[in-house]
């Protein structure tokens, strides 16, 4: 007894069975987490060292060469990038993402200790740290109002910082626009001078008067006291009668010689929001947690802070990234649910009767809702590939209940009971259903050998699809049989009108089929012929579609970034960001501005009116404020999508490449000359180098001679200019239970310029004071910011957006007929976008090849022959022509979401023609016919399951393709090409997998051995 037997005779036992399926499937929905994409751990190890006082050249020199040879021995690496700064180097490796973050980690840290040996000996040792690309906030939060900045900081750094991380999920807070508070002690040359004291002085009186060290302990009495001795100065004021030198036996106070102030460190980062200063926070998930979830707590978080703030201090949340996944997600359902609805409509249109009706749908909840438990299980996430995995399993869940449905219905039409009826339709449809079902599994069995991140996220799509699939097929052969054999209904009288008049309309068309295919069959080489003709038009429209890796998306979100000149100073760069910050207020379209500003470079992310408030697509903006924002002299703007930072590894732009090469002066003059070419080209804009010349440097070179005669160390010089120019922490200083910096520095006004440094003292062998400009001289220089390296040899990136009216494959095709312009052993090698697209092209490729030949290989088991499965799969060229005109016709460009369509296409477009070819073998078996006559036969009497099973599959893409809500960029393409390739493959598959059947049955015939003739035996009389 089979599982359909035991089902129809325990019809309860199938109820419950499909009940228990449907809870579990409830209560993961309600646990299961949702992102944007699955989470994957980015296997990236960063080491970072420092060397100070050195170039980078001796830093690329002695630092980065020697650990780039040690990484490279660690298994599993994929590239070592470098960068080698002014006094510090900074080597990451990348690992295949197959390998083990933690156990890489120890690997590398192995490598780096042996590898310190060869360092120089002055060399700190180095930090070993896991570094993750898609470690950004996921909400960012502003702390502002009418308060000193001292308070501010303290508020966002010990109250709303220290409460937003005791919320489940958050990771790492980082602060923008904070500035830690410090004792600020600005010297005064000129004082310096008329007191006789100098830099070093006033270092080392603070650290001989300002100390609080521990005494040890006292035992008296059975007791032991511990002993500390308060020698800090309990107040600022206290701090300014500190003596630090006597002079002629009359005591020097630092007040005498600096003015001291309870202040902040040295500004190097501004946050502004509207251009009013704030304190902000990104708040980062932590990995695998759920982000929406991660987000919805701790806008509940920065409410319960608010009501603790003093009346007049606002926090409040300024971005949330997971807006855009909550409202993608909820997108996906309302298709979901309007997929679910026409299926529905379809089905009751094509079987003419509520209980018919009703039979096939309940196929679905059964179907999707066990799929959400099997994926909450493997520790999934509802995000955007599972779930356009469900929305696009809701046709194909319907299809097996669907041609169970219809032959039972058939076989109890010819009089059988309804039991009977059932038990004998499903076992004549078991082969056909199991042979379909795992035809499209076996297209998704390639993926799990797809690499890198796009292979994770293909592997979840897959097994989503692939596990809808498969409870299909099991409620098909089960639960629906047992459902026909106790509500099917199939009396005359049972029918609506609809379903009356369909029945009358198909009978029509299965007449009208009929009377073409018959024609088709008798000239089945017209028929092939005109099928190649079509492959042959669609050669030519594949190259005129768009190629990107991913569609751009209207977000309501766009990133600025400015950069003004090398060097410019955080205040020196704050009026110019604030004109563009004027220019981006002004526009209608922009609701707020967040504007974070570091050194001479600053981001800006905006934050636009919903899309249908708005004339202008978020692209289109783009391209607007680009032209306004580089007519501000003085800074270049470059304006970045987020939907368009790609994911996976690498993050950047759309058009991103280094050029490398082994002689550095060789390497810039060819790669400036490839990015201004590039720009000329007219189809990358916004080009942007990481080459860049760094601040004009003064370089402070000894006279040792000199300075040897007065007895002047060049240590001294060294820690003097260090201390009065750089600012050096000489202590620490309690205030409010907290320790804070004191920091030393010279007044602004006396180290404006490089004649400055020469006016600055230190003390000679005999006690008296010299300025610095005795034993030094200067000279002012540009230098080298950083020199980078990818994979042991030096490289210049160069990256960018992609110009609007060309497509991310013009671009880089621009790059790479540039690129042979370089000089001999120079190249331009792709990176970020554009490598992944390589690779998630490549591995598309291979999966789909090995697909269908896995295809092949189960069909060929089935049908048990060599021929049936190549006339079943002749149908797939045909879906590929229909997949392009739909993507040719609907302006949709070939990213990775339409080749996702693509490989799903070809697991759906099978299923028509194994019904047409199992059911003419079933005929030529039992009745004896030719090929002709049981194709015939078997094209009409399965013209209406298989119109039946397409059109329900395609009225599932419909909401996608009208799709108009948040993310339906990335939805539309997928289901355009599952549309167009269905709607022609299904049209032809009618007529060509007939009569391509005909002709490999003739071509058979002709090639099968005859047998030789018979001798009849001669007698004589």
């Amino acid at each position: 007894m089979n599982l359909t037997d035991i089902s129809i005779k325990n019809p309860v036992f199938a109820w419950m069975l499909m009940a228990c399926t449907i809870l579990f499937g409830i209560v993961a929905a309600t646990r299961i987490g949702i992102s944007q994409y699955p989470d994957v751990d980015y296997p990236n190890i960063s080491v970072n060292l420092s060397w100070p006082g050195a170039s980078p050249s001796a830093v690329e020199r002695e630092i980065v060469e020697p650990l780039e040879q040690a990484l490279a021995q660690v298994e599993g690496v994929k590239e070592i990038s470098s960068q080698a700064r002014q006094g510090s180097a900074r080597i990451t490796a990348s690992f295949d993402i197959s390998r083990n973050v933690d156990l890489a980690l120890q690997d590398v840290q192995a490598k780096v200790a042996q590898a310190q040996r060869q360092l120089p000996r002055d060399v700190p040792a180095a930090t070993v740290s896991k570094s993750n690309p898609d470690d950004t906030p996921i909400v960012t939060v502003g702390v502002s109002g009418p308060f000193s900045r001292q308070l501010l900081a303290d508020v966002a750094r010990y109250q709303v910082q220290e409460k937003l991380q005791t919320v489940p999920g958050v990771g790492q807070i980082t602060l923008n626009g904070y500035l830690d508070r410090n004792i600020r002690i600005w010297l005064d040359t000129s004082r310096l001078a008329e007191k006789g004291v100098v830099a070093s002085d006033v270092i080392d009186g603070i650290r001989r008067e300002h100390v609080e060290v521990p005494g040890g302990q006292l035992e008296a009495g059975g007791r032991q006291l511990n002993v500390r001795l308060l020698g800090e100065a309990l107040d600022v004021d206290a701090l300014r009668k500190l003596v630090v030198r006597h002079v002629n036996s009359t005591p020097v106070y630092l007040e005498d010689v600096a003015v001291v102030e309870d202040g902040f460190e040295d500004v190097n980062s501004v946050a502004r929001l509207d251009g009013i200063p704030l304190q902000a926070l990104g708040v980062l998930k932590q990995r695998g947690t759920n982000a929406v979830a991660v987000a919805s707590a701790v806008r509940e978080k920065v409410t319960e802070i608010q009501r603790s703030l003093p009346e007049g201090m606002k926090v409040e949340v300024l971005f949330d990234t997971t807006t855009f996944i909550e409202e993608s997600v909820h997108e996906i359902e309302i298709e979901l649910g309007l997929a679910l609805i026409l299926t529905a409509l379809v089905c009751w249109l094509f079987l003419g009767s509520l209980s018919s009706t009703v039979n096939v749908i309940l196929a679905i909840p059964m179907s999707l809702l066990g799929t959400v438990a099997v994926v909450y299980f493997l520790g999934f996430t509802l995000n955007t590939f599972t779930l356009l995995g469900l929305s696009l399993a809701v046709g194909l869940v319907v299809d097996d209940a669907v041609m169970v449905m219809e032959n039972i219905y058939r076989h109890a039409e010819m009089g059988k009971e309804r039991a009977k009826a059932a038990a004998d339709g499903t076992k004549e449809i078991t082969f056909a259903a199991l042979a379909a079902t795992i035809a499209v599994i076996a297209i998704f069995l390639p993926v799990v050998f797809m690499g890198g991140v796009i292979g994770r996220f293909f592997f979840q799509f897959g097994v989503t699809l692939s596990v809808a699939v498969m409870l299909s097929y099991f409620e098909a052969i089960t639960l629906a049989p047992a459902r026909c054999a106790q509500i099917l209904d199939t009396s005359r009288e049972g029918r609506s009108a609809v379903g009356r008049a369909m029945d009358r309309g198909f009978s029509a068309l299965e007449r009208g089929y009929g009377h073409v295919l018959g024609k088709a069959l008798a000239h089945p080489w017209k028929v092939l012929l005109g099928a190649t003709l079509l492959l042959g038009a669609t050669a030519f429209i594949v190259p005129r579609l768009g190629t990107e890796f991913v569609p751009a998306q209207d977000q309501s979100r766009l990133d600025v970034r400015i950069q003004t000149e090398t060097g410019t100073s955080v205040q020196a760069a704050a009026p110019l960001l604030q004109r563009a910050e004027q220019k981006l207020a002004a526009r209608p379209e922009v609701t707020r501005v967040l504007t974070t500003l570091s050194a001479s470079r600053g981001v800006m992310s905006l934050t636009l009116v919903p899309p249908n408030e708005r004339k202008l697509s978020a692209q289109e903006l783009a391209a607007q404020i680009r032209r306004e924002l580089q007519s501000i002299a003085g800074i270049r703007a470059s304006v970045q999508d987020p939907s368009q930072q790609s994911f996976g590894a690498q993050r950047g732009y759309p058009v991103d490449f280094t050029v490398r090469g082994a002689d550095w002066d060789t390497l810039v003059t060819a790669a400036m000359q490839l990015k201004t070419d590039l720009e000329k080209s007219g189809t990358v804009t916004d080009v942007t180098t990481d080459y860049q010349i760094g601040a004009p440097e003064v370089q402070i070179v000894p006279d040792r001679r000199r300075a040897t005669d007065l007895g002047v160390p060049v240590s001294d010089l060294a820690n003097t200019v260090s201390a009065l120019v750089g600012g050096n922490i000489v202590g620490k200083f309690s205030t409010g239970g907290r320790r804070v910096d004191i920091r030393v520095r010279l007044l602004a006004t006396q180290r404006s310029r490089p004649e400055d440094l020469g006016e600055i003292r230190v003390r000679a062998q005999n006690g008296t004071t010299i300025p610095l400009s005795l034993v030094v001289s200067q000279n002012e220089t540009a230098v080298l910011q950083s020199i980078n390296r990818v994979d042991r040899e030096r490289a210049i990136r160069i990256s960018g957006n992609v110009a609007p009216g060309h497509s991310q494959i013009q671009a880089m095709n621009t790059v790479k007929d540039l690129s042979k312009a370089l000089p001999l052993g120079y190249r331009a090698v792709a990176g970020g976008q554009a490598s992944q697209f390589d690779e998630t092209t490549g591995g598309l490729v291979f999966a789909l090849v090995i697909g269908i030949l896995v295809a092949y290989m189960v069909l060929a088991s089935q049908f048990n022959s060599f021929l049936h499965p190549v006339t079943v799969l002749t149908i797939l060229p045909l879906a590929l022509s229909g997949a392009a005109i739909g993507l040719f016709v609907t302006g949709k460009t070939l990213n990775i979401f339409s080749m996702i369509g693509v490989l799903l296409l070809m697991g759906i477009v099978k299923k028509n023609s194994i019904l047409l070819v199992e059911y003419a073998n079933q005929v030529r078996e039992h009745e004896g016919l030719s090929a002709h006559e049981a194709m015939r036969k078997a094209g009409p009497l399965r013209l209406r399951p298989i119109l039946m099973t397409t059109i329900a599959t395609m009225m599932a893409a419909v909401p996608a393709v009208l799709g108009i809500g948040p993310g339906t960029e990335t939805r539309s393409p997928m289901a355009v090409v599952v549309l167009g390739g269905l709607t022609v493959s299904t049209l032809l598959s009618l007529l060509v997998v007939p009569a391509f059947y005909r002709v490999a049955d003739d071509l058979k015939e002709k090639l099968r051995p005859k047998a030789a003739p018979a001798v009849e035996e001669q007698t004589s009389g």
